[in-house]
Protein backbone atom coordinates (compact mmCIF):
# COMPACT_ATOMS: atom_id res chain seq x y z
CA UNK A 1 0.00 0.00 0.00
CA UNK A 2 2.87 2.36 0.85
CA UNK A 3 5.71 0.68 -1.05
CA UNK A 4 6.20 3.45 -3.61
CA UNK A 5 6.40 7.21 -3.13
CA UNK A 6 3.13 8.96 -3.79
CA UNK A 7 2.08 12.59 -3.45
CA UNK A 8 -0.64 13.41 -0.95
CA UNK A 9 -3.75 14.86 -2.58
CA UNK A 10 -4.98 16.96 0.35
CA UNK A 11 -4.21 17.53 4.03
CA UNK A 12 -6.71 19.02 6.44
CA UNK A 13 -7.26 19.42 10.16
CA UNK A 14 -10.05 17.47 11.79
CA UNK A 15 -12.76 19.36 13.59
CA UNK A 16 -13.59 18.59 17.20
CA UNK A 17 -16.59 16.52 16.13
CA UNK A 18 -14.54 14.56 13.62
CA UNK A 19 -11.85 13.85 16.24
CA UNK A 20 -14.48 12.44 18.60
CA UNK A 21 -15.92 10.32 15.80
CA UNK A 22 -12.46 9.00 14.93
CA UNK A 23 -11.84 8.14 18.57
CA UNK A 24 -15.15 6.23 18.81
CA UNK A 25 -14.34 4.31 15.65
CA UNK A 26 -10.85 3.50 16.96
CA UNK A 27 -12.34 2.25 20.24
CA UNK A 28 -14.64 -0.10 18.33
CA UNK A 29 -11.81 -1.27 16.09
CA UNK A 30 -9.37 -1.82 18.98
CA UNK A 31 -11.55 -2.92 21.92
CA UNK A 32 -8.52 -3.92 24.01
CA UNK A 33 -7.26 -0.31 24.00
CA UNK A 34 -7.82 1.69 27.18
CA UNK A 35 -8.63 5.39 27.26
CA UNK A 36 -4.97 6.06 28.11
CA UNK A 37 -3.91 4.04 25.05
CA UNK A 38 -6.18 6.09 22.80
CA UNK A 39 -4.89 9.31 24.39
CA UNK A 40 -1.35 8.24 23.43
CA UNK A 41 -2.15 7.87 19.74
CA UNK A 42 -4.99 10.41 19.48
CA UNK A 43 -4.27 13.09 22.09
CA UNK A 44 -7.53 14.92 22.98
CA UNK A 45 -5.84 18.34 23.05
CA UNK A 46 -3.63 17.78 20.03
CA UNK A 47 -4.38 18.67 16.44
CA UNK A 48 -5.12 15.69 14.20
CA UNK A 49 -4.58 15.98 10.45
CA UNK A 50 -6.14 13.88 7.70
CA UNK A 51 -4.09 13.18 4.59
CA UNK A 52 -5.83 11.75 1.52
CA UNK A 53 -3.79 9.68 -0.93
CA UNK A 54 -4.52 8.91 -4.60
CA UNK A 55 -4.74 5.19 -3.76
CA UNK A 56 -7.79 5.96 -1.55
CA UNK A 57 -5.83 5.57 1.69
CA UNK A 58 -6.54 7.98 4.54
CA UNK A 59 -3.82 8.73 7.08
CA UNK A 60 -4.50 10.37 10.44
CA UNK A 61 -1.48 12.00 12.08
CA UNK A 62 -0.66 14.10 15.12
CA UNK A 63 0.17 17.47 13.62
CA UNK A 64 3.90 18.08 13.64
CA UNK A 65 4.62 14.53 14.81
CA UNK A 66 3.81 11.10 13.40
CA UNK A 67 1.11 9.28 11.42
CA UNK A 68 -0.89 7.15 13.86
CA UNK A 69 -3.84 5.57 12.07
CA UNK A 70 -4.68 4.76 8.46
CA UNK A 71 -7.36 2.98 6.49
CA UNK A 72 -7.18 1.55 3.02
CA UNK A 73 -10.61 2.09 1.51
CA UNK A 74 -11.39 5.76 2.24
CA UNK A 75 -14.46 4.76 4.24
CA UNK A 76 -12.88 5.41 7.60
CA UNK A 77 -14.08 2.26 9.39
CA UNK A 78 -11.37 -0.40 8.84
CA UNK A 79 -8.67 1.41 10.76
CA UNK A 80 -5.11 0.16 11.18
CA UNK A 81 -2.41 1.54 13.49
CA UNK A 82 0.93 2.62 12.05
CA UNK A 83 4.18 1.28 13.49
CA UNK A 84 4.57 4.62 15.29
CA UNK A 85 1.26 3.96 17.08
CA UNK A 86 2.29 0.40 17.91
CA UNK A 87 5.60 1.61 19.30
CA UNK A 88 3.59 3.75 21.72
CA UNK A 89 1.01 1.02 22.45
CA UNK A 90 2.48 -2.39 21.44
CA UNK A 91 -0.55 -4.35 22.69
CA UNK A 92 -2.94 -2.44 20.43
CA UNK A 93 -3.00 -5.46 18.07
CA UNK A 94 -2.30 -9.16 18.51
CA UNK A 95 0.98 -10.10 16.88
CA UNK A 96 2.57 -12.96 14.99
CA UNK A 97 6.21 -13.56 15.96
CA UNK A 98 8.67 -14.43 13.21
CA UNK A 99 10.93 -17.46 13.47
CA UNK A 100 13.94 -15.15 13.57
CA UNK A 101 15.29 -11.75 12.69
CA UNK A 102 16.45 -12.91 9.26
CA UNK A 103 12.83 -13.27 8.15
CA UNK A 104 12.30 -9.56 8.84
CA UNK A 105 14.41 -8.75 5.76
CA UNK A 106 11.56 -9.96 3.57
CA UNK A 107 8.76 -8.35 5.57
CA UNK A 108 10.35 -4.90 5.58
CA UNK A 109 11.24 -5.50 1.95
CA UNK A 110 7.54 -5.51 1.08
CA UNK A 111 6.71 -9.25 1.04
CA UNK A 112 3.55 -10.68 2.58
CA UNK A 113 3.92 -12.95 5.62
CA UNK A 114 3.63 -16.70 5.06
CA UNK A 115 2.72 -19.20 7.78
CA UNK A 116 6.03 -21.15 7.54
CA UNK A 117 7.86 -17.95 8.52
CA UNK A 118 5.92 -17.66 11.80
CA UNK A 119 7.06 -19.18 15.08
CA UNK A 120 4.24 -21.38 16.38
CA UNK A 121 3.89 -21.22 20.18
CA UNK A 122 3.62 -24.53 22.09
CA UNK A 123 -0.01 -23.86 22.91
CA UNK A 124 -0.82 -23.06 19.29
CA UNK A 125 -2.27 -19.92 17.75
CA UNK A 126 -5.02 -17.95 19.40
CA UNK A 127 -8.16 -18.06 17.28
CA UNK A 128 -8.60 -15.38 14.64
CA UNK A 129 -10.84 -14.67 11.69
CA UNK A 130 -10.03 -13.64 8.14
CA UNK A 131 -9.84 -9.90 7.64
CA UNK A 132 -8.57 -9.03 11.13
CA UNK A 133 -5.67 -6.61 11.74
CA UNK A 134 -2.54 -8.23 13.17
CA UNK A 135 0.97 -6.97 13.82
CA UNK A 136 4.33 -8.65 13.18
CA UNK A 137 7.17 -8.89 15.69
CA UNK A 138 10.69 -10.25 15.85
CA UNK A 139 11.59 -12.58 18.77
CA UNK A 140 13.27 -10.68 21.57
CA UNK A 141 12.01 -7.30 20.36
CA UNK A 142 8.78 -5.82 21.77
CA UNK A 143 8.35 -3.25 18.98
CA UNK A 144 6.22 -4.43 16.00
CA UNK A 145 7.71 -4.10 12.54
CA UNK A 146 4.61 -4.37 10.33
CA UNK A 147 0.82 -4.34 10.18
CA UNK A 148 -1.34 -6.52 8.00
CA UNK A 149 -4.68 -8.20 7.56
CA UNK A 150 -5.27 -11.93 8.00
CA UNK A 151 -6.07 -13.79 4.80
CA UNK A 152 -7.81 -16.75 6.47
CA UNK A 153 -9.16 -17.82 9.85
CA UNK A 154 -7.20 -19.93 12.32
CA UNK A 155 -9.48 -22.88 11.54
CA UNK A 156 -8.80 -22.55 7.82
CA UNK A 157 -5.08 -22.18 8.51
CA UNK A 158 -4.99 -25.45 10.46
CA UNK A 159 -6.90 -27.23 7.70
CA UNK A 160 -4.33 -25.94 5.22
CA UNK A 161 -1.51 -27.39 7.32
CA UNK A 162 -0.29 -23.90 8.30
CA UNK A 163 0.83 -23.26 4.75
CA UNK A 164 0.11 -20.31 2.54
CA UNK A 165 -0.26 -16.60 3.25
CA UNK A 166 -0.97 -15.54 6.83
CA UNK A 167 -0.97 -11.75 6.48
CA UNK A 168 -1.34 -9.37 3.60
CA UNK A 169 1.11 -6.71 4.74
CA UNK A 170 -0.31 -3.19 4.45
CA UNK A 171 2.35 -1.13 6.20
CA UNK A 172 5.83 -1.81 7.54
CA UNK A 173 8.88 -0.15 9.03
CA UNK A 174 10.83 1.80 6.37
CA UNK A 175 7.98 1.99 3.85
CA UNK A 176 6.80 5.35 2.48
CA UNK A 177 4.31 5.90 5.32
CA UNK A 178 7.05 5.47 7.92
CA UNK A 179 9.35 7.65 5.86
CA UNK A 180 6.73 10.41 5.54
CA UNK A 181 7.29 11.54 9.15
CA UNK A 182 9.78 14.40 9.38
CA UNK A 183 11.07 13.15 12.73
CA UNK A 184 11.06 9.47 11.80
CA UNK A 185 12.88 7.27 14.26
CA UNK A 186 13.41 3.67 15.40
CA UNK A 187 12.22 2.43 18.80
CA UNK A 188 15.29 0.49 19.92
CA UNK A 189 18.75 -0.79 18.98
CA UNK A 190 17.39 -3.88 17.24
CA UNK A 191 16.15 -1.84 14.26
CA UNK A 192 18.53 -1.50 11.31
CA UNK A 193 18.08 -0.33 7.75
CA UNK A 194 17.45 -3.75 6.21
CA UNK A 195 16.81 -6.05 9.18
CA UNK A 196 15.26 -6.05 12.64
CA UNK A 197 16.78 -8.24 15.36
CA UNK A 198 16.30 -8.69 19.09
CA UNK A 199 16.64 -5.61 21.25
CA UNK A 200 19.70 -6.04 23.53
CA UNK A 201 17.97 -3.96 26.23
CA UNK A 202 14.81 -6.05 26.23
CA UNK A 203 14.42 -8.70 28.90
CA UNK A 204 11.16 -10.62 28.85
CA UNK A 205 10.14 -13.25 31.41
CA UNK A 206 6.63 -13.76 30.11
CA UNK A 207 4.80 -13.52 26.81
CA UNK A 208 1.79 -11.39 26.09
CA UNK A 209 -1.46 -13.40 26.08
CA UNK A 210 -2.72 -11.24 23.24
CA UNK A 211 0.01 -12.27 20.82
CA UNK A 212 0.88 -15.49 19.05
CA UNK A 213 4.49 -15.44 20.19
CA UNK A 214 6.63 -18.54 20.41
CA UNK A 215 10.18 -19.69 20.92
CA UNK A 216 12.64 -17.59 18.89
CA UNK A 217 13.90 -19.68 16.01
CA UNK A 218 15.72 -19.07 12.75
CA UNK A 219 15.68 -21.58 9.93
CA UNK A 220 16.73 -21.35 6.33
CA UNK A 221 13.22 -22.50 5.45
CA UNK A 222 11.75 -19.64 7.46
CA UNK A 223 13.78 -17.10 5.48
CA UNK A 224 12.23 -18.34 2.27
CA UNK A 225 8.83 -18.62 3.87
CA UNK A 226 8.46 -14.86 4.25
CA UNK A 227 8.29 -14.53 0.47
CA UNK A 228 4.88 -14.72 -1.13
CA UNK A 229 5.18 -18.30 -2.38
CA UNK A 230 3.97 -21.74 -1.27
CA UNK A 231 6.21 -24.06 0.76
CA UNK A 232 6.43 -27.81 0.12
CA UNK A 233 7.94 -28.89 3.42
CA UNK A 234 6.00 -29.79 6.55
CA UNK A 235 5.99 -27.09 9.30
CA UNK A 236 7.20 -29.63 11.82
CA UNK A 237 10.43 -30.04 9.88
CA UNK A 238 11.00 -26.29 9.99
CA UNK A 239 10.85 -26.38 13.77
CA UNK A 240 13.49 -29.11 14.02
CA UNK A 241 16.27 -27.25 12.20
CA UNK A 242 17.01 -24.17 14.29
CA UNK A 243 19.83 -21.75 14.80
CA UNK A 244 20.08 -19.77 18.02
CA UNK A 245 21.22 -16.19 17.68
CA UNK A 246 23.64 -15.10 20.40
CA UNK A 247 24.74 -11.62 21.25
CA UNK A 248 27.56 -12.39 23.68
CA UNK A 249 29.73 -14.74 21.59
CA UNK A 250 32.96 -12.73 21.67
CA UNK A 251 33.94 -10.81 24.77
CA UNK A 252 36.24 -7.83 25.32
CA UNK A 253 37.47 -6.80 28.75
CA UNK A 254 37.12 -3.24 29.97
CA UNK A 255 39.23 -1.79 32.76
CA UNK A 256 36.27 -1.69 35.13
CA UNK A 257 35.57 -3.09 38.56
CA UNK A 258 34.91 -6.85 38.44
CA UNK A 259 31.94 -6.40 40.73
CA UNK A 260 30.06 -4.95 37.81
CA UNK A 261 30.17 -8.36 36.11
CA UNK A 262 28.20 -9.90 38.95
CA UNK A 263 25.14 -7.76 38.26
CA UNK A 264 25.33 -6.41 34.68
CA UNK A 265 22.50 -4.05 33.83
CA UNK A 266 21.80 -0.97 31.83
CA UNK A 267 23.30 1.27 34.53
CA UNK A 268 26.75 0.05 33.52
CA UNK A 269 26.22 1.51 30.08
CA UNK A 270 24.97 4.78 31.48
CA UNK A 271 28.27 5.31 33.35
CA UNK A 272 30.26 5.30 30.11
CA UNK A 273 31.21 8.70 28.74
CA UNK A 274 31.01 9.59 25.06
CA UNK A 275 34.76 9.16 24.76
CA UNK A 276 34.59 5.71 26.37
CA UNK A 277 31.79 4.66 24.02
CA UNK A 278 33.83 5.84 21.03
CA UNK A 279 36.83 3.88 22.29
CA UNK A 280 34.71 0.78 22.87
CA UNK A 281 33.26 1.03 19.36
CA UNK A 282 36.77 1.13 17.89
CA UNK A 283 37.86 -1.86 19.98
CA UNK A 284 34.82 -3.88 18.93
CA UNK A 285 35.42 -3.03 15.27
CA UNK A 286 39.08 -4.06 15.43
CA UNK A 287 38.18 -7.23 17.31
CA UNK A 288 35.61 -8.09 14.63
CA UNK A 289 38.06 -7.33 11.80
CA UNK A 290 40.57 -9.70 13.37
CA UNK A 291 38.31 -12.54 14.46
CA UNK A 292 35.10 -12.80 12.44
CA UNK A 293 35.14 -10.75 9.22
CA UNK A 294 36.77 -12.51 6.28
CA UNK A 295 37.55 -11.14 2.84
CA UNK A 296 34.99 -13.50 1.32
CA UNK A 297 32.27 -11.80 3.41
CA UNK A 298 32.78 -8.47 1.63
CA UNK A 299 31.03 -6.35 0.57
CA UNK A 300 28.95 -6.33 3.76
CA UNK A 301 25.96 -4.11 4.67
CA UNK A 302 26.54 -1.90 7.68
CA UNK A 303 23.56 -3.41 9.51
CA UNK A 304 25.04 -6.90 9.14
CA UNK A 305 28.42 -5.65 10.36
CA UNK A 306 26.75 -4.14 13.42
CA UNK A 307 24.40 -6.98 14.40
CA UNK A 308 26.58 -9.99 13.48
CA UNK A 309 30.07 -8.72 14.24
CA UNK A 310 30.23 -5.53 16.32
CA UNK A 311 27.60 -6.34 18.97
CA UNK A 312 28.96 -9.84 19.68
CA UNK A 313 32.33 -8.25 20.51
CA UNK A 314 31.02 -5.97 23.23
CA UNK A 315 31.85 -6.78 26.87
CA UNK A 316 29.24 -8.74 28.86
CA UNK A 317 26.60 -6.57 30.45
CA UNK A 318 27.47 -3.51 28.35
CA UNK A 319 24.99 -2.03 25.90
CA UNK A 320 26.42 -0.33 22.83
CA UNK A 321 24.28 2.59 21.76
CA UNK A 322 25.63 4.28 18.65
CA UNK A 323 23.34 7.24 19.27
CA UNK A 324 25.23 8.03 22.49
CA UNK A 325 28.59 8.10 20.73
CA UNK A 326 30.07 11.24 19.21
CA UNK A 327 29.05 9.94 15.76
CA UNK A 328 25.32 9.51 16.60
CA UNK A 329 24.71 7.29 13.55
CA UNK A 330 26.18 4.00 12.36
CA UNK A 331 26.72 5.41 8.86
CA UNK A 332 28.68 8.40 10.17
CA UNK A 333 30.87 6.20 12.34
CA UNK A 334 31.70 3.88 9.44
CA UNK A 335 32.39 6.86 7.19
CA UNK A 336 34.81 8.21 9.79
CA UNK A 337 36.63 4.86 9.91
CA UNK A 338 36.76 4.94 6.12
CA UNK A 339 38.22 8.46 6.17
CA UNK A 340 40.93 7.30 8.58
CA UNK A 341 41.91 4.56 6.13
CA UNK A 342 41.15 1.59 8.40
CA UNK A 343 38.33 0.39 6.15
CA UNK A 344 36.83 1.37 2.84
CA UNK A 345 33.11 2.05 2.91
CA UNK A 346 30.60 3.58 0.55
CA UNK A 347 26.97 4.58 0.89
CA UNK A 348 24.49 2.64 -1.20
CA UNK A 349 22.12 5.39 -2.30
CA UNK A 350 19.44 2.90 -3.31
CA UNK A 351 19.36 1.10 0.06
CA UNK A 352 20.38 4.23 1.96
CA UNK A 353 23.00 2.23 3.86
CA UNK A 354 26.77 2.29 4.18
CA UNK A 355 28.46 -0.82 2.78
CA UNK A 356 31.78 -2.17 4.07
CA UNK A 357 33.89 -2.78 0.95
CA UNK A 358 37.38 -3.56 2.21
CA UNK A 359 39.76 -3.75 5.18
CA UNK A 360 43.19 -2.14 5.35
CA UNK A 361 45.07 -4.73 7.36
CA UNK A 362 48.26 -2.67 7.09
CA UNK A 363 46.70 0.29 8.89
CA UNK A 364 48.65 1.29 12.04
CA UNK A 365 45.58 0.84 14.28
CA UNK A 366 44.99 -2.65 12.91
CA UNK A 367 48.63 -3.71 13.22
CA UNK A 368 48.95 -2.33 16.76
CA UNK A 369 45.76 -3.95 18.02
CA UNK A 370 45.99 -7.19 20.00
CA UNK A 371 42.73 -9.12 19.80
CA UNK A 372 41.28 -10.67 22.92
CA UNK A 373 41.23 -14.44 23.10
CA UNK A 374 37.76 -15.93 23.11
CA UNK A 375 37.47 -17.45 26.55
CA UNK A 376 34.28 -19.28 27.47
CA UNK A 377 33.31 -18.38 31.02
CA UNK A 378 31.05 -20.58 33.17
CA UNK A 379 27.43 -19.48 33.08
CA UNK A 380 24.47 -20.32 35.26
CA UNK A 381 21.64 -22.38 33.87
CA UNK A 382 19.13 -19.58 34.38
CA UNK A 383 21.12 -17.18 32.21
CA UNK A 384 19.70 -16.57 28.79
CA UNK A 385 21.10 -18.23 25.67
CA UNK A 386 22.13 -14.76 24.50
CA UNK A 387 24.75 -14.67 27.29
CA UNK A 388 26.30 -18.04 26.48
CA UNK A 389 29.47 -18.37 24.42
CA UNK A 390 28.37 -21.44 22.52
CA UNK A 391 27.40 -21.33 18.89
CA UNK A 392 25.45 -24.23 17.45
CA UNK A 393 26.32 -25.27 13.94
CA UNK A 394 23.33 -25.70 11.68
CA UNK A 395 23.22 -28.10 8.79
CA UNK A 396 20.24 -27.60 6.49
CA UNK A 397 18.89 -30.20 4.10
CA UNK A 398 16.07 -29.64 1.61
CA UNK A 399 13.45 -32.38 1.91
CA UNK A 400 10.13 -33.16 0.26
CA UNK A 401 6.93 -34.89 1.32
CA UNK A 402 4.73 -36.55 -1.33
CA UNK A 403 1.36 -34.89 -1.94
CA UNK A 404 -1.84 -36.54 -3.14
CA UNK A 405 -1.04 -35.45 -6.72
CA UNK A 406 1.92 -37.84 -6.95
CA UNK A 407 0.31 -40.69 -5.01
CA UNK A 408 -0.10 -42.94 -8.14
CA UNK A 409 3.62 -42.62 -8.86
CA UNK A 410 4.68 -43.57 -5.35
CA UNK A 411 2.09 -46.35 -5.13
CA UNK A 412 3.45 -47.86 -8.36
CA UNK A 413 6.80 -48.58 -6.68
CA UNK A 414 5.30 -49.13 -3.21
CA UNK A 415 7.08 -46.08 -1.81
CA UNK A 416 6.01 -44.75 1.61
CA UNK A 417 3.76 -41.70 1.24
CA UNK A 418 4.39 -40.60 4.86
CA UNK A 419 8.16 -40.50 4.50
CA UNK A 420 10.25 -37.40 3.79
CA UNK A 421 12.56 -37.63 0.77
CA UNK A 422 15.69 -35.80 -0.29
CA UNK A 423 15.85 -34.51 -3.87
CA UNK A 424 18.00 -37.50 -4.85
CA UNK A 425 15.58 -39.97 -3.24
CA UNK A 426 12.57 -38.35 -4.89
CA UNK A 427 14.30 -38.51 -8.28
CA UNK A 428 15.08 -42.18 -7.69
CA UNK A 429 11.36 -42.92 -7.18
CA UNK A 430 10.52 -41.27 -10.50
CA UNK A 431 13.29 -43.14 -12.33
CA UNK A 432 12.08 -46.43 -10.87
CA UNK A 433 8.58 -45.73 -12.22
CA UNK A 434 10.01 -44.86 -15.63
CA UNK A 435 12.04 -48.09 -15.61
CA UNK A 436 8.92 -50.15 -14.86
CA UNK A 437 7.02 -48.42 -17.66
CA UNK A 438 9.91 -49.01 -20.07
CA UNK A 439 10.05 -52.72 -19.23
CA UNK A 440 6.29 -52.98 -19.69
CA UNK A 441 6.51 -51.27 -23.08
CA UNK A 442 9.25 -53.63 -24.20
CA UNK A 443 7.15 -56.66 -23.25
CA UNK A 444 4.19 -55.31 -25.23
CA UNK A 445 6.37 -54.68 -28.28
CA UNK A 446 7.92 -58.11 -27.88
CA UNK A 447 4.52 -59.77 -28.02
CA UNK A 448 3.71 -58.05 -31.31
CA UNK A 449 7.01 -58.89 -32.95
Amino acid sequence: MFKKPVDVKTVQRLSGADKKKLRRTAKERFPQASDADLDAILPPKGEITLAKYPNHALVYAIEGEFPMIFNIDARGHDLFPTVYALWKVPHLLPAFTLKGGEVSRYVIGGADLMFPGISIPPEGFHSFEAGQPWAVKVPGNPAPIAVGITTMSSTEALKAGLRGKALRILHYYRDMLWDSADARYVPNEGFFEDIVVEDPNFVSTSQSPDSAEGTPEVTHESEDAAVDSSDTADPGIHNEATEEITDGINELKLPEDKSAEQAPDEKEHQTLTTEEIDSLLDKCLLQALYTSIKEKDLPMPGSTLWSNHILPCRPPGVTLDIKKSSHKKLSQWLQSKSSSGLISAKEDKYKKEVILLGINRKHPDYMAFKPEKRVQEPVEQEKSVAESSVTKQLEVAEIYKPSSHVKPIFMAVEADMEKYYSALEASDVVFRVQHIQLRSTRRIWGQHF
